[in-house]
């Protein structure tokens, strides 16, 4: 039976020893095209930045309600704090930092997994502070940093798509893609000052 099984999976391409099929890889695909647009649009201080802080709240929000799927639902509604911080007249940043502490605020109350919750809001508090810094610093210096921080974030993504721990492996690959080249290109242009 188990020969018929690997017959099919070979013939039908859904199964080859150590290979996925090709839509396996849409996290991979999207999370390349989401940096090529970032990139296309203009890579500017703020817009890496809160990539750098939003990735993280998803991380944080999954971690503080016990799935890892909320990782996923956290892309729009971090992408909402910000709008709305920024049409109240706010800065971003206390936007996601108030999201965040809704979060851990959560997390305890309903009692979450403490060393989850502890790590994603370490995470949050490093690279979320990171990301507050490069833009409050001069451009070049906080295209730098804030680059530096998106891309150490793929680190993050990696630790946890190996581990298949607090969001689904499919974000962590989706965000370990988009960080990489999004925060290489800020770290060049800061360089060569573009």
């Amino acid at each position: 039976m188990s020969t018929n099984r690997s017959a099919t999976a070979a013939a039908d391409g859904t199964a080859r020893a150590g290979r996925r099929p090709v839509l396996a890889y849409w996290p991979a695909a999207l999370g390349l095209s989401a940096a090529m647009f970032q990139i296309a649009t203009g890579v500017a201080t703020g817009a890496v930045a809160i990539t750098v802080a939003a990735a993280a709240s998803c991380y944080l929000a999954a971690a503080a309600l016990g799935r890892p799927w909320i990782g996923w639902a956290a892309i729009p509604v971090a992408s909402i704090v910000v709008i709305v911080s920024e049409i109240a007249g706010i800065f971003w940043w206390v936007g996601l930092a108030g999201f965040a502490a809704i979060l851990v605020v959560v997390g305890v109350l309903r009692r979450a997994q403490v060393r989850s919750l502890s790590a994603q809001g370490l995470a949050m508090l490093g690279f979320g502070g990171v990301a507050v810094v490069a833009v409050l610093v001069s451009p070049r210096l906080g295209l730098a940093l804030a680059g530096v921080a998106l891309a150490s974030h793929a680190a993050w993504d990696y630790v946890h798509w190996r581990r298949n721990t607090v969001v689904p492996r499919s974000l962590a690959e989706f965000c370990f893609v988009l960080d990489i080249p999004f925060g290489v290109a800020a770290i060049v242009l800061a360089i060569v000052g573009w």
